[in-house]
């Protein structure tokens, strides 16, 4: 049984499906995914079998190859979505797991580079959560 996934950027331009199974899902917490994501850690999926199809904007994905480094990021022109890294090397793809628009029925299997874990990303489960936005934000 083959597995597939739908996904899009936030502006909606660029459509991809995936199809194929993704053998892992990581969060990296190196600082190349912080500022790439402008969060603590990046959440990516990883397969050396699945294929990217774009249905939609593919001429609206921007490459970024970060100079001196194997650290790749694709992403939307107009909003800055990150997309999947459709061939890495011929390797394997990398997708974002924020950028499926169909439910995934996997767990990260772990944490990467957690030397570089931002100072402030400890002990999120003593934080607030909020549903909603709540009242006393600015």
């Amino acid at each position: 049984m083959t597995n597939k996934h739908t996904g899009s950027c936030l502006c909606g331009q660029i459509k991809f499906e995936i199809i194929g199974h993704f053998e892992s899902f990581f969060l990296c917490h190196c600082q190349h995914c912080q500022k790439g994501t402008g969060s603590a850690h990046g959440a990516n999926l990883f397969s050396t079998t699945a294929k990217v199809n774009w249905l939609q904007g593919r001429e609206q994905v921007t490459r970024y190859n970060l100079p001196g480094t194997r650290h790749t990021k694709c992403f939307c022109s107009h909003c800055g979505s990150g997309m999947p890294v459709d061939n890495f090397n011929g390797q394997f793809i990398v997708v974002p797991a924020g950028s499926l628009d169909t439910p995934l029925d996997m767990k990260p299997n772990g944490h990467l580079f957690c030397s570089s874990q931002a100072s402030w990303e400890k002990d999120f489960d003593s934080v607030a959560r909020f549903e909603k936005l709540p009242n006393s934000t600015p």
